[in-house]
């Protein structure tokens, strides 16, 4: 059986447990505050792969998600505004007063999960998020089960239900770092995308999917994740790559690898979008896993996921879910040695 304990309180003072699976080479261990991936470990590499924090105080002052589970509806929506069915709802504007981000302020990437099952390597974690939390409508359950099912496989697969006519979208949003080192500038990244979303600055898509050819955005072959335009600017990844126009089969989308270490991930999924973000807006003022500052760079996010803002966006992927329905989000993360 897998390795339950405590691991600190919540904001409410509930007990948050930590669990640690064991599997096809990898360790993983598993918050239920968040269903957040605390630490994760590759066999024959020291270094955490994962950014995270030993104890649990700092994940409820200073996390921006590290590891975490945010919903119901990741990434941003403009002005927190959406239209379903002719009703119009106001979410909560947490980012900035002016977006809604990640679910909102209290949303499940900040709250205690249920744990529903654990083996040596799986966890399963549920949570409802209640009716007008945030101003969604319905009740919306949710699951989240990892399982380390490989060689060097993190399986992730989230399944959603609702009773009401809602908007839904989950993620992982692990802050990844294959070498250890302070950023991951000695990291190569692969995106199998053809186009991306240029945005505001509010972060918003606008003008709908852009063509990679000739800019920075073109991962399409393994390139440095430091990137500068000809006035030496560095690229600020902070974007979705359009995988394709809706859900599909699992299939391989991204690659990211350290030249320091050796150390590659692959990344496959189910999702129609991969969030890149580069992480340079942290500066974590209290130390991470053994010791280690996160400043700017310090870890790279590949979230799978359906486009930002894709219910005010004609031609993107679909963000209503109903009733009777169950949508179902897997995404596996590969490590290898290299060679």
């Amino acid at each position: 059986m897998a390795k339950v304990e405590d691991f600190g309180v919540d904001a409410s003072g509930a007990k948050v447990a930590r669990i640690t699976l064991t599997g096809g080479g990898l360790t993983a261990k598993v918050l239920t505050w968040g269903a957040v991936i605390q630490d994760l470990r590759l066999e024959g590499h020291a270094p955490p792969l994962a950014l995270g924090f030993e104890t649990m105080e700092p994940y409820l002052s200073h996390s921006p998600y590290f590891g975490a589970t945010p919903g119901r509806n990741a990434n941003r929506i403009a002005k927190g505004r959406f239209t379903l069915d002719g009703q119009q709802h106001q979410l909560e504007s947490n980012e900035q007063a002016i977006t809604h981000l990640h679910g909102g302020s209290d949303g499940i990437g900040v709250s205690n999960w249920t744990l529903e099952e654990a083996g040596d390597d799986f966890v399963r974690l549920s949570i409802v998020d209640p009716d007008g939390r945030a101003g969604y409508p319905g009740n919306c359950s949710v699951t989240c089960t990892y399982r380390l099912s490989g060689d060097g496989v993190l399986n992730v697969l989230y399944e959603s239900r609702t009773d009401r006519p809602t908007i839904a979208n989950i993620c992982q949003h692990s802050y990844f770092n294959l070498d250890g080192l302070s950023t991951t500038d000695e990291h190569e990244l692969m995106i199998k995308a053809d186009a991306y979303l240029p945005t505001d600055e509010e972060q918003i898509p606008v003008g709908g999917p852009r063509d990679v050819t000739g800019t920075l955005f073109d991962f399409r072959e393994p390139a440095s994740v430091v990137r500068r335009d000809d006035n030496g600017e560095q690229l600020l990844l902070d974007h979705n790559f359009c995988l394709s126009p809706e859900r599909t089969d699992k299939r391989l989308v991204a690659r990211l690898a350290s030249k320091a270490s050796g150390v590659a991930m692959d990344v496959l999924t189910t999702e129609p979008g991969v969030q890149v973000y580069a992480g340079f807006k942290m500066d974590v003022p209290v130390p991470g896993l053994e010791g280690r500052r996160y400043g700017p760079f310090a870890g790279m996010c590949l979230e799978t996921q359906i486009w930002p803002d894709a219910i005010n966006q004609k031609g993107f992927p679909n963000a209503v879910l109903r009733p009777g329905v169950v949508l179902r989000q897997e995404t596996d993360y590969v490590f290898s040695h290299a060679g």
